[in-house]
């Protein structure tokens, strides 16, 4: 591929990770993940902020996506500079040093009949 695909700045406006499952952990620990294509030949230097209804914003939370890679990050797993709350809704922003593609999946356990939602984020333009 020529040219890298994507955009530098994406918006999950949705986010929340229940504190329980429907079963034996960790089998069964709801998630949200975004997935995280760089087709670029750089590696790309990822921020994410997260967003809240009721306090100030978080982040960022900084991590490497390698060159020609994909990445699954875990919102559970972020743990500097602090980690997301559980059973809160929050909203999230992705920034890169190169164009990415940006999915956003969530797996939630809370019943027997589980729940998987994945869906693209919000392509942000850049200044």
């Amino acid at each position: 591929m020529k040219e890298a695909i994507g955009h530098k700045r994406w918006a999950i406006a949705e986010g929340y990770i229940p504190s329980y499952g429907n079963g034996p952990e960790p089998a069964f620990t709801s998630y949200e993940t975004a997935c995280i294509l760089n087709t670029s030949d750089q590696d790309a230097n990822i921020k994410i902020w997260i967003y809240f209804s009721d306090r100030d914003p978080v982040g960022p939370y900084e991590l490497k996506v390698q060159a020609k890679r994909t990445k699954h990050v875990r919102f559970n797993d972020l743990k500097d500079p602090e980690p997301i709350p559980l059973d809160t809704d929050y909203a999230s922003i992705i920034e890169s040093d190169v164009p990415i593609v940006v999915q956003h999946t969530r797996l939630d356990l809370r019943q027997a009949e589980n729940a998987l939602l994945s869906t693209m984020a919000f392509p942000a333009a850049t200044n």
